[in-house]
């Protein structure tokens, strides 16, 4: 006799519900990919200051033609919660505090990558590609560069460019905007 196990995909509702009766807490790093909720790895020191540096830069680069959010979620679907390092979002008057960011809502979202490269080249760049954003960035901080996802199609993307620290990149949907690459790295 054979036992199938079957897997439960979790829903952002049930994964909300959790928060809301204790079972995960608010200092929890966990994020929901593809209905899993997932252990986040640690923050350090060098995270912080590459996320922290990118936020600076980035603010003082778009002013009020983004939102830049740093590690906030973003509901992609009812199976998709991620919690990304950086997002810009299109402007809002209200900040997306009556219903947060739609995938058509995002402008760009970056990685930044120290013990978590793979993952984030791999399982993450499909999962923005087939929620439809159209330019991903990872902040390689081990590797001191930039990869820069864009031109997707249902499923992945189909250009993926690499940046050095000299260079700077313009997001997809603000190309006025030029980003140097060393304010994203350590």
């Amino acid at each position: 006799m054979s036992t199938l196990i079957k897997r439960r995909q979790f829903t952002i509702h049930d994964y909300h519900r959790m928060g809301k009766a204790g079972i995960l807490l608010e200092d929890d790093r966990v994020e929901l990919i593809y209905g899993e909720i997932l252990s986040m790895s640690p923050i350090g020191n060098a995270h912080n200051a590459a996320v922290d540096r990118a936020n600076r830069a980035l603010v003082q680069t778009l002013g009020t033609r983004a939102i830049v959010r740093v590690q906030g979620s973003v509901q992609l679907d009812m199976y998709n919660e991620p919690q990304p390092d950086i997002v810009l979002l299109k402007p809002r008057d209200d900040f997306y505090a009556v219903g947060g960011p739609k995938p058509s809502d995002i402008l760009l979202i970056i990685e930044m990558a120290d013990s978590s490269l793979r993952f984030d080249r791999r399982v993450k760049a499909r999962l923005y590609a087939e929620m439809g954003i159209s330019d991903y960035w990872v902040a390689d901080l081990n590797a001191v560069c930039v990869f820069c996802y864009s031109d997707r199609d249902d499923k992945s993307y189909r250009v993926v460019r690499q940046f050095q620290k000299e260079e700077s990149v313009a997001p997809e949907l603000l190309p006025e905007d030029r980003i140097p690459v060393a304010s994203l790295l350590p």
